[in-house]
């Protein structure tokens, strides 16, 4: 087995246990965001798949920053597909969910200025602001690749966990936390 994806793992693991440590941001399991996939579900998968590229690109990042902007990129704690009803001044739900989302996450977690540019840039070019850091772009490019993923495949990341969760007992226990085998 890969020593350095397996270490790359646990630093992935870290980042996100520190993110679920929040029960509110657990409630993101609730709402479907793409398919048959829950916004949580997405957001880990976006997070994980942003880092696995910067490690495959050799991409000099700030992990950490990356990782946590992925995590909290689409934290806007809604259905999108039923309750939201934008006005016209608002704009449609593609447009405002990075600044509901980044406004969360700010009352939430303490988050330094990639973290920010991650989150409310994740949209481009659907909001008119390119990403201004290499982890934002990464986050960017690599939420469309998930979206339309999800989008296709019904079981979209059903094992994901086991990518990230060694033993069998604690991978039961994240699963069941986030619901990923329900």
């Amino acid at each position: 087995m890969n020593t350095n994806k397996n270490i790359e793992d646990l630093i992935f693991k870290s980042y996100l246990e520190e993110i679920l440590q929040n029960k509110k941001y657990l409630k993101m399991n609730r709402y479907l965001q793409h398919g048959n996939t829950s916004c949580l579900l997405h957001s880990v998968a976006v997070a994980y798949y942003s880092y696995r590229v910067s490690k495959f690109l050799k991409l000099n990042i700030h992990e950490r920053e990356l990782i946590r902007g992925a995590l909290l990129h689409d934290y806007f704690l809604y259905d999108w597909h039923q309750k939201y009803k934008p006005s016209r001044k608002e704009g449609f739900h593609g447009r405002i969910h990075p600044k509901i989302a980044l406004f969360n996450a700010r009352k939430a977690y303490n988050l330094n200025h990639i973290e920010e540019d991650i989150i409310i840039k994740h949209m481009f070019p659907l909001t008119f602001y390119p990403p201004k850091y290499k982890e934002s772009v990464i986050v960017c490019i690599v939420d469309k690749f998930c979206s339309i993923y999800e989008t296709f495949n019904k079981n979209a990341y059903l094992k994901i966990t086991d990518r990230v969760v060694e033993n069998k007992k604690e991978r039961r226990m994240v699963a069941k936390k986030i619901n990923l085998y329900s």
